[in-house]
């Protein structure tokens, strides 16, 4: 084996979580910078333990800071975070304590920090030692604060505003892993068919009745595990995301344009509902549009697929009008924490205003290239009024010919049920 796969996966724990938070790369970005040095079977074992630390990153915080009488800091700044991966492990895998401990003990020399070995290696012990203790202090002082929102601060003052009566749901939906819905392409099975493929493979799983091509699993399985995936019979795809498709409602031989499409789960939705639909799926990110190919080719699709700037589509749409638009804007993503818990410390309050300027600004920018009586979806996968609700009630004002078709569907995260998505139908009138 590459020696290189041979590094402790706890050192690369603690390497991505300090990417994220000390450098501001995404968790997704950071751990696939790191991918080539993760065997393939310890990558579960990697996204559980970076995952869930940016979940419960204050609590792991409140501990290390009372076991420590000064914190890390400068280039010994990556050892507080592999006490924090310590940390997790003990309180929230099945991992024996004594392998947690020594394995992360041992990852201090694949971060060459060799002289500080007993230092991690006493601080998780004494942490072993007043495990009990330090969680009642935690328990303690959660009480006092109200709760335990594992959120900043101007998050939860924005979701307290917006949702009085529903900000503690919203804050323990994001606080928990995400439940993994797929997509089943109806043009090979009825979900209900679908979910006999995957009873007969032991995967236990919930159709849903809203929407026909949605089912849940009980517990999340590896892709290569679900029947036909690799054909095409099936794609990861949440529920609320599922419904982009259905409200845009494309027809064979419409020209339709999936803007900000990457990775092209909505591009590939959109051509399983209208196969013969001419589509062009248009991202700013080159790298990720590359994505968009790669799930056409597996689904056997077929779209016109464009690097461009939603600010500037005159450079990449030369005039093509189109009779029905996707526009899933760029926005602070606050309905997917709970499937990214680093949003949660990345974003800044100050990101909001700039992100609606920005969505204001392609949804602007866009608009004229839809034909008269055609449709625009505009999608974010935020759950703040300001790039949903007020962004639209914004642009119909300033819009004479855009008709707002019916209701906005704002959907909060739920146990069971979808992320936080938003959607509004615009019709462009004469």
């Amino acid at each position: 084996m590459n020696k290189k796969l041979q590094q402790n996966i706890r050192a690369i724990c603690a390497q991505a979580i300090y990417n994220v938070l000390e450098d501001g790369q995404s968790l997704s970005n950071a751990l696939t910078v790191l991918q080539p040095k993760i065997a393939d079977k310890d990558r579960a074992l990697v996204q559980e333990i970076c995952f869930g630390v940016m979940r419960v990153l204050p609590e792991l915080n409140f501990y290390i800071h009372r076991l420590m009488k000064k914190v890390m800091t400068g280039k010994n700044r990556v050892l507080h975070y592999l006490l924090l991966v310590g940390v997790y492990q003990i309180l929230y895998t099945r991992i024996p304590e004594h392998a947690a401990v020594g394995e992360t003990v041992n990852a201090v020399n694949d971060l060459k920090k060799s002289a500080l070995k007993g230092l991690v290696n006493g601080v998780l012990r004494e942490f072993l030692r007043q495990q009990t203790t330090l969680t009642q202090q935690l328990s303690k002082e959660s009480q006092q604060q109200a709760s335990r929102t594992w959120h900043p601060t101007w998050l939860l003052n924005r979701l307290k505003q917006a949702y009085p009566d529903d900000w503690q749901a919203i804050v323990e939906a994001n606080n928990q892993k995400p439940p993994m819905w797929l997509r089943v392409n109806l043009n090979h099975y009825t979900a209900t068919e679908y979910q006999q493929l995957l009873a007969d493979a032991q995967i236990q799983s919930a159709v849903f009745a809203d929407i026909p091509s949605a089912i849940r699993l009980l517990s999340p399985v590896n892709v290569t595990k679900l029947p036909g995936f690799a054909q095409g019979a099936v794609t990861v795809q949440d529920l609320s995301a599922q419904y982009a498709a259905y409200l845009l409602a494309p027809q064979n031989d419409e020209q339709i344009l999936d803007m900000c499409a990457a990775p092209g789960g909505k591009t590939t939705h959109i051509l399983e509902v209208a196969p013969k639909a001419h589509v062009l799926a248009v991202d700013v990110d080159a790298s990720r549009a590359k994505r968009i190919d790669e799930n056409l080719a597996r689904l056997k699709q077929h779209a016109e697929v464009k690097v461009g700037d939603g600010l500037t589509p005159e450079t990449w749409c030369k005039g093509r009008l189109f009779d029905r638009i996707l526009l899933d804007a760029p926005c602070s993503a606050t309905g997917v924490i709970r499937r990214h818990p680093d949003i949660k410390w990345l974003r800044r309050d100050s990101d909001i205003a700039q992100l609606t300027e920005l969505q204001h600004a392609i949804l602007t920018n866009i608009w004229p290239y839809l034909k008269t009586g055609g449709t625009l979806v505009y999608a974010t996968c935020s759950i703040l009024p300001d790039e949903n609700r007020l962004q639209i009630e914004r642009f119909l004002q300033e819009n004479s010919d855009a008709k707002l078709q019916g209701e906005v569907k704002q959907f909060l995260p739920t146990d069971n049920g979808g992320d936080g998505f938003f959607y509004a139908i615009l019709r462009k009138s004469n």
